[in-house]
């Protein structure tokens, strides 16, 4: 779980940023509410209303709504992709465009489960600005999120879509290519990281080796 010293970080924040919305340039030093600091989230639920009313960096000025994740809440199967397409701001949904039609298939005529029984997720939960990738202090920003995720789900396997999910969720940004499609440790959960769909579009011929890689996260669960 995220500290309670990032907590108190993220609603002081959150307060400037109210406070700057409504035309305050300066203010006189204040106190955050204690008890509001020590409420951590409880449920995944409650974590993504958090998620769905977070204001914390520019991004929530360039987005439609947050993305928090869609799915079984006790999914033994976490799918992180990176970060929130343009389509899927415009719609709200996880599963559109060719990209996500193309998961939905890798999922559920592969992996052989329906879309409801896993969870997908973001490690950045809105649209960058202008389609830039995101600054590392939005990722710093957003981060707590995706690991209080990981801690509620508790899944037996986590899935990282492409190499910039995977490096933001290990910190490892240079070992894709040799970890993809293998299962590997992460603290406590086995990850296994395979290409993003997107890029398997692009460079088709990579597809029959996603496919073993499909069948490998099969076994495992």
């Amino acid at each position: 779980m995220v500290t309670l010293k990032s907590y108190q970080n993220l609603v002081l924040l959150q307060n400037l940023y109210r406070l700057k919305a409504i035309g305050f340039e300066y203010i006189d030093h204040f106190e955050i509410n204690q008890r509001q600091t020590d409420e951590k989230p409880s449920s995944l639920s409650q974590l993504s209303h958090n998620i769905a009313s977070c204001h914390l960096c520019d991004l929530s000025k360039s987005r439609t709504q947050s993305m928090s994740g869609f799915g079984n809440e006790n999914a033994n199967l976490l799918i992180i992709d990176y970060i929130v397409s343009q389509a899927q701001d415009n719609t709200n949904s996880y599963y559109n465009a060719r990209s996500g039609e193309t998961l939905k298939k890798m999922i559920e005529n592969v992996i052989q489960l329906s879309i409801h029984d896993i969870y997908l997720t973001h490690a950045i939960k809105c649209k960058p600005l202008q389609s830039n990738k995101p600054s590392p202090s939005e990722w710093n920003t957003c981060k707590n999120y995706l690991f209080t995720q990981i801690d509620f789900i508790q899944p037996k396997i986590i899935v990282t879509l492409g190499a910039e999910a995977y490096a933001h969720l290990t910190g490892d940004k240079d070992n894709f290519e040799n970890v993809r499609g293998h299962m590997i440790d992460y603290k406590k959960y086995k990850l296994i990281p395979i290409y993003h769909p997107q890029f398997l579009l692009r460079n088709p011929n990579l597809k029959k080796i996603t496919l073993n890689d499909l069948k490998t996260i099969k076994s495992c669960l």
